[in-house]
């Protein structure tokens, strides 16, 4: 008999109602459909991480195959880090936000960039150049600055905006912020970290610095696909060319850190409403916008003290991304839902934050489908549905037009395409209703409110889903059979 009440199904766990093994293949998807050498990934909910993953290769000249221990260069993740450092240590009295960077950095003196606060270069308001006047260290052209050549580079006309003018990225300030770290605590800035952050959370996989250790478990970043030349052969698969790792020097406070998925998403966890790890007021600053960034053809974008935020769907989000040569990250977290989500890739194009915000999506619906508190504080649907029963319909099909998933989220059946980097776009619901599955009727350019048919074989497994008239067929079986006929001719 079928159970139609969550109360009566039997306990199971975060992963098995967040269908963790769609995810990880959701993921897969998306990867291989960009054709990106690698991509690692985690998500937690609440204090447990429920998926930690990886899909490809560490190294594309290598093939070797990518494991969720292997460490990625996180590039300005590091300003969490930082943003955070610096926090403690004003909560400790031993600075205050509106300290002059030049109380902390003698060499800086009177200039512009010494008048700006501790807090103002956290937000990036401070008005100082992103990279400096020569930043060509960002395309491996030169090491990347050390004390002299960062304090030269703020010295040396690197003011550009008036304090307070513009909201404005800096990486310069955020070195300065190393030094401001350095001469508080008298500890060098990987040092002070360690054994303020790191070590005290069990961050064991993140590190300050790219070091001996860390390269031996670090992917190599690769260059964007190249356009297909004709005439124009390629070694490496689409144009690809790997992208030799460096030091940071004393940006290592801006964009040095080095981590994995898995940990970041517990470093995210530290920053959950009611962590103990900066006072709460303190931790409310960090992380509202402290400066909205609005311009014509770009997205909205919000940034506090060292994290961004990011409202979508109506859940406000909070995180960083990262850009190093071959690598693109990002980290999200709901610091009041408890959830945050990690997706760092090893190639410069690497879509991290579109497979992060899909995740989220694909996370919150079956959370919220689950018994947790939807983003509106309304439950939407009709009563769940057990489990196992549900797992019956589901599967992967695909036709000449692409593929179609019918897939468990939480208590919930859905209808979506996992070619879309939101995939909840163009998403119908299911209700099973005896030997059919129908979505909800609205209004719509495609089979809206027609029903679902599902084709099973003899061992009642299902072979092929019918929607809109059209057959779609197990998606493994749909390839091999569309080869054959190909081969064939």
């Amino acid at each position: 008999m079928t159970l139609t009440g969550a109360e009566h199904a039997p306990a199971r766990t975060t992963a098995d109602r967040l269908n963790t093994p769609y995810l990880a293949d959701w993921v897969a998807t998306q990867a291989g459909l960009a054709r990106v050498p690698g991509v690692q990934y985690a998500v937690l909910v609440d204090d447990e991480v429920v998926l930690d993953g990886a899909w490809g290769v560490t190294d594309i000249t290598s093939g070797t195959p990518l494991r969720s221990d292997h460490v990625f260069r996180v590039a300005s993740h590091s300003k969490t880090f930082t943003a955070t450092a610096i926090a403690r240590l004003a909560d400790a009295g031993a600075l205050r936000l509106d300290d002059p960077l030049g109380d902390h950095v003698p060499e800086l003196g009177g200039a512009p960039a010494g008048r700006v606060t501790v807090r103002e270069a956290l937000g990036h308001t401070g008005g100082l150049r992103r990279d400096g006047r020569d930043a060509d260290f960002w395309q491996l052209a030169a090491p990347f600055p050390d004390r002299a050549t960062l304090l030269d580079s703020v010295l040396d006309d690197g003011d550009v905006l008036g304090r307070g003018e513009h909201f404005k990225y800096s990486n310069l300030a955020y070195g300065l912020l190393g030094l401001v770290i350095e001469a508080v605590t008298g500890t060098p800035y990987a040092d002070h970290v360690r054994h303020d952050l790191l070590d005290p959370l069990g961050l064991a996989d993140t590190a300050p610095e790219l070091d001996d250790d860390v390269a031996r478990r670090a992917v190599v970043g690769h260059s964007a696909r190249a356009l297909a030349t004709p005439g124009l052969a390629t070694t490496f698969a689409d144009g690809r060319l790997p992208v030799a790792g460096v030091t940071t020097g004393t940006l290592a406070a801006a964009t040095g850190f080095c981590s994995t998925a898995r940990d970041l998403v517990r470093w995210a966890a530290a920053h959950f409403d009611g962590s103990a790890l900066v006072r709460p007021e303190t931790q409310r600053l960090l992380q509202r916008d402290e400066s909205v960034i609005e311009r014509p053809h770009a997205a909205r974008r919000a940034y506090g003290l060292g994290f961004e935020s990011r409202t979508v769907a109506g859940r406000r989000l909070v995180g960083h991304s990262g850009g190093f040569p071959g690598q693109i990250t990002r980290t999200w977290f709901d610091p009041t839902a408890r959830i945050a989500v990690s997706v760092l890739t090893n190639a410069v194009d690497g879509p991290a934050d579109p497979i992060a915000l899909g995740l989220l999506a694909l996370i919150t619906t079956a959370r919220d489908d689950d018994g947790a508190p939807a983003a509106d504080g309304v439950r939407p649907g009709p009563a769940p549905v057990e489990a196992a029963e549900l797992d019956r319909w589901t599967g992967r099909f695909a036709n000449l037009w692409g593929m179609t998933d019918v897939v468990r989220l939480g208590e919930r059946l859905w209808l979506l395409d996992p070619r879309r980097a939101d995939p909840l776009d163009g998403a119908e619901e299911l209700t099973v209703d005896g030997d059919v599955l129908r979505p909800e009727p609205h209004a719509g350019f495609g089979p809206v409110g027609e029903p679902v048919h599902v084709l099973r074989d003899a061992a009642g497994e299902p072979t092929a889903v019918v929607v809109g008239g059209m057959t779609s067929w197990r998606a493994d079986e749909f390839e091999a059979q569309r080869r054959a006929s190909v081969a064939g001719r």
